[in-house]
């Protein structure tokens, strides 16, 4: 049941012509009032506790209103509060008005006469020297100035109102007034459309080595940043686009004149994509992605290596990412391909002990049927994701340290039906090819150091 009149709904729509309205419809029109009431004196109640006041004004709800977006009430903009009085036409009919202020005449009459105004004279000042405006009483101040271009001004100042008029395309003036120089508006433009010129390389070179090297691009951070994820959003079956935006990253981190920390965050989910989007590239061609994926997962590396220090939740973050699509079975195979690449890039050997050598035997399972595939582009995808996960796997072999050349030449075909539970026994068959019994040692020592490790953990 709400607390507002149903008959105030039906009066209000009988004088602008509706004859009758269902009660279902009163009734949820009278508990949509009621919220947005409701709604509209919490901001008042706000605005005025800020304001270190106990009474509520007719500030305090226009700028309620303000705040939620609809047009405030004029011809209420008295600083003091009204005062409502009751009369009473008949029972149970009370009618609420404003009360007008008593006027003393006798106070008024002997009252003090206001000073003589004074007579209206022209004084000229300068409104600007050398582009420069002076501070005197007669021009506006700095903080004046800003409050008014903060001001949303024209047509479209409300967006609400402006979208009920039927004006769709409203253009809201930013709070931020960020000023940027006729020259470096020019490098922008020009640094962005030399970086993706195909016709000569020469010329996305000197753009990539200004990128790196200038030291004035410090404004320019944010836009380079929205260009970036902007270029990959919408060009994700461009491959030449997607490796000249990587380019263009890696030119901005390379730069050591740039503070890039506060912009890390925003350019992950551009490499992110890169490196374990869906479908990338032009259709058909799945390989074709797969060297813009090292790229992605080497760039991705040397963020990491740059700014895991300022950010501790970095490299875990990045690290679930690709764990996840790295075993997910409903991805594409260059997904799981990208998965590997960046645990490799983002973990190091770490990462390839403690998160994918326990998993390749569930990757393995992925890569079986289309392996067995003849002659179709899966097959090949396939080869390459079992060729990437081979070779992530010998870095433990280079990690090995006094553990080499305990299994003799002789004795490592002993060793399949462990290796074989260790890693499955399609990869145990490619590193028994191999013929190289460290590699052999380096998976059983790792697998066996990570379960010491994991059980003394527990």
């Amino acid at each position: 049941m709400s607390v507002w009149n149903p008959d105030n709904i039906k009066d209000v729509a009988e004088s602008i012509g509706i004859a009758s309205l269902n009660d279902d419809v009163l009734q949820g029109l009278s508990s949509d009032i009621e919220y947005r009431l409701s709604q509209v004196l919490e901001e008042s109640l706000k605005f005025m506790r800020h304001s270190k006041r106990s009474t509520l004004s007719t500030q305090d709800i226009a700028q309620a209103l303000r705040v939620l977006d609809v047009e405030p009430l004029y011809g209420y903009e008295s600083t003091r509060p009204l005062r409502f009085g009751e009369a009473s036409i008949g029972p149970g009919q009370p009618i609420f008005y404003v009360e007008d202020e008593e006027v003393d005449f006798e106070k008024l009459i002997n009252a003090p006469l206001p000073k003589v105004p004074r007579e209206i004279t022209l004084t000229a000042h300068f409104l600007a020297v050398d582009g420069n405006q002076p501070t005197i009483p007669q021009n506006p101040t700095v903080a004046d100035s800003r409050s008014q271009e903060l001001v949303p001004k024209g047509p479209g100042a409300n967006p609400l109102s402006a979208a009920i008029n039927g004006a769709d395309n409203v253009t809201v003036k930013p709070l931020v007034k960020h000023v940027l120089s006729k020259e470096l508006q020019l490098y922008f433009s020009t640094a962005c459309s030399a970086v993706f010129e195909d016709n000569s390389d020469e010329y996305r070179a000197a753009a990539l080595t200004s990128l790196r090297t200038d030291p004035g691009l410090h404004q320019l951070i944010p836009y380079f940043v929205q260009f970036i994820a902007e270029k990959v959003t919408h060009n994700l079956k461009n491959l030449f686009v997607l490796t000249q935006t990587l380019q263009l990253t890696s030119a901005l981190l390379d730069n050591k004149n740039l503070y890039l920390d506060p912009y890390v965050s925003s350019l992950i989910p551009p490499v992110l994509t890169c490196l374990i989007g869906r479908h990338l590239g032009p259709p058909g061609t799945p390989l074709a992605s797969f060297s813009l994926r090292n790229t992605a997962a080497t760039l991705l590396g040397s963020i990491c290596r740059k700014y895991a220090k300022s950010s501790h939740t970095l490299k875990p973050r990045l690290g679930r990412t690709c764990l996840k699509h790295f075993l997910d079975p409903t991805k594409p195979l260059a997904t799981n391909y990208g998965g590997i690449i960046g645990l490799q890039a983002v973990g190091g050997v770490e990462a390839v002990r403690v998160l994918i050598l326990p998993n390749v035997k569930d990757c393995e399972t992925l890569l079986r049927e289309p392996l067995e595939d003849e002659g179709s582009s899966r097959q090949a995808e396939a080869e390459a994701v079992l060729t990437t996960l081979i070779s992530a796997l010998q870095t433990l072999e280079d990690d090995a340290i006094g553990s080499r050349n305990n299994i003799p030449d002789g004795e490592i075909v002993n060793h399949d039906q462990q290796l074989q539970e260790k890693v499955g026994p399609l990869v145990a068959g490619r590193v028994l090819q191999m013929g190289r019994p460290s590699f052999v040692d380096a998976l059983l020592e790792s697998g066996a150091s990570y379960a010491l490790r994991s059980s003394g953990a527990s």
